[in-house]
């Protein structure tokens, strides 16, 4: 499960729908509907949130924002109740270390989208996080020494 602190706008068709795929897991496991992935550590910061079940629907809200801004038919109703909720603090090492995966992925599987995006060097933030001063997530693990 990658549950991206970047903005879904960086990801290709595939990355897109494995994120919308992902995100409905994870709201899933918030709502306590699944017996899996409960202890996953990418799920952490959405379950120290004040409002769990708010903050993965805002998360999920964007990524059908993005979906819908390229024409896909995201079933908007597998959502919840979306409201403003307090962002969730990102930190820059963290959003690196994703930058760098997200290049690799890209690298590899969509190569105009990857020469696009490859000389940006401070790619956005998904809209519910707010980039930080801060090292690689604890929860996180990837390789930290993606190229």
């Amino acid at each position: 499960m990658r549950l991206w602190s970047l903005h879904p706008k960086y990801l290709d068709p595939q990355g897109l729908v494995a994120l919308w795929r992902e995100g409905l897991l994870a709201r899933a496991v918030l709502r306590g509907e699944t017996r899996g992935y409960t202890r996953h550590p990418q799920l952490e910061r959405f379950a120290a949130h004040e409002h769990p079940r708010l903050a993965i629907n805002a998360y999920l809200a964007a990524v059908h924002a993005e979906a819908v801004s390229r024409g896909y038919a995201f079933d908007r109703s597998k959502l919840g109740p979306v409201r403003e909720v307090a962002p969730i603090t990102v930190g820059t090492g963290q959003l690196a270390l994703e930058w760098r995966h997200l290049q690799q992925k890209l690298a590899a599987r969509s190569p105009l989208l990857h020469a696009r995006w490859s000389g940006l060097a401070s790619p956005d933030c998904h809209p519910l996080f707010e980039p930080g001063p801060g090292p690689v997530a604890s929860w996180e693990r990837a390789d930290q020494g993606i190229p």
